[in-house]
């Protein structure tokens, strides 16, 4: 098969979009220690510091009151982390090239606004997974935590890292320099990571609590997260991955209408 009918396949440019993926993975292996190293250090930081404040005796009730909490923590934070990096990846990519003046780099080469975004939220998922894959590993290791449903654990680590990523895109859009970024990871990401069931169960909470962590988008990437690991979750994995599709797909085109328009990345 010829390069051009490759390229022409489903009306896809398919070897500019593998080119992307490929110049985006390229670029977070390339600072390896900062983009995988780091966050899988920081991972086992968390788990330390609280095996060590908690260890197996943080009471545990509910659905959970069987379950050891150091293994209850880890899916939460290992899923924390994959989405927090995801975010990052796109994010930064952006706001690297509209800051260093090389975005004309992504606008020049024959790729649509959908291959472009489908190939920076590529190169975030495969950086989610590789730090799922390798912190799926450290778990087992130092806390015996194994993987009971793989396909729930996949489905929701994709639903995760493809709704962090746009999010991702859409920041990096919007921002003119790093300190916009931050102010969205600071103020948007973490709160509602940390809110979302990631260090303790969602049970705890008052009757009030509970219904607005169900509003949550990040409860159902957590929670279906550790379903894939535990077998036990606290809302049905099927309306999880039902309302994470829907939040996904709506900002995956509000990011193609945005690169499409040309939004602060055209003169």
């Amino acid at each position: 098969m010829s390069d051009q009918s490759i390229k022409s396949i489903g009306a896809v440019n398919t070897i500019g979009l593998f080119t992307l993926v490929k110049k985006e993975v390229g670029r977070f292996l390339n600072v390896y220690m900062q983009t995988i190293i780091a966050p899988l250090v920081t991972l086992l930081l968390y788990f330390l510091v609280f095996a060590v404040a908690f260890g197996e005796s943080a009471p545990m009730t509910g659905i959970w009151d069987k379950m050891k909490y150091l293994s209850f923590l880890g899916p939460g934070l290992l899923m924390m982390t994959m989405t927090q990096n995801a975010f990052a990846n796109t994010s930064s990519s952006l706001v690297i090239a509209k800051v260093q003046g090389n975005i004309v780099d992504l606008l020049m080469p024959p790729l649509s606004p959908f291959e472009l975004v489908a190939g920076m939220l590529a190169g975030s998922v495969i950086r989610a997974f590789i730090i799922g894959i390798l912190g799926s590993i450290c778990l087992y290791v130092f806390a015996g935590v194994s993987v009971q449903h793989i396909g729930w654990v996949v489905a929701f680590g994709l639903m995760g890292a493809l709704m962090l990523a746009s999010l991702g895109i859409l920041a990096g859009l919007w921002a003119e320099k790093f300190d916009h970024v931050a102010s969205v990871t600071n103020f948007i990401v973490t709160p509602l990571t940390f809110l979302s069931g990631t260090f303790y169960s969602i049970e705890r909470l008052t009757p009030v609590w509970q219904d607005l962590a169900h509003i949550n988008p990040f409860f159902f990437i957590i929670d279906g997260f550790r379903y894939g690991f535990l077998g036990v979750s606290d809302a049905p994995p099927m309306l999880g991955i039902a309302v994470l599709s829907g939040i996904t797909l709506f900002l995956a085109v509000l990011c193609w209408l945005m690169v499409k328009t040309g939004y602060r990345i055209k003169a």
